[in-house]
């Protein structure tokens, strides 16, 4: 039995090779799908307008926060960018104020707040050479606080 000691250990690390080469060949993949930074900041800014309806829309659709109907959003004029560590995914954060009205029968109606106008960011992903949103929105912090807020998983690209 011990004669085979090199199928023991030669099989593992075989299995361990073939899962490490194909983990770096899928990075490489992705990485060498992605946009140059300054090209998908001017589609970003191209789409920007469509962006924005779109990602009201989706939020608005959401039923988030509970009990609360999106009523008016604002966008900020600045972006910042920062990539994603582990994908490479580009993501643009712009900064913006929300409206809300209470949903009648949704337990909201009596709260002085929900009139008060609420900051946020809005995320907006890169995938392959076209932004998209996904309606979210992170609350009671800038498009920098956000990223900082986020750091293990973000970093800034200028």
């Amino acid at each position: 039995m011990w004669d085979q000691w090199w199928l023991w250990l030669g099989i593992p690390a075989a299995i361990l090779l073939a899962g490490l080469t194909t983990a770096a060949l899928l990075r490489l993949k992705v990485v060498g799908k992605q946009l140059p930074l300054e090209k998908a900041k001017h589609l970003f800014h191209l789409r920007r307008e469509w962006l924005e309806a779109r990602f009201f829309t989706i939020a608005a659709s959401s039923g988030k926060p509970r009990g609360l109907a999106w009523i008016d959003c604002d966008f900020e004029d600045d972006v910042s960018f920062a990539r994603d560590r582990g994908s490479g995914q580009l993501r643009a954060f712009v900064g913006v104020t929300i409206r809300f009205a209470a949903i009648e029968g949704g337990g909201m109606e009596t709260n002085d707040n929900v009139g008060r106008l609420r900051a946020a960011t809005s995320v907006f992903l890169l995938k392959g050479d076209e932004w998209h949103t996904q309606g979210r929105a992170i609350f009671n912090l800038s498009p920098g606080q956000a990223i900082a807020h986020f750091r293990e998983e973000l970093e800034v690209v200028e």
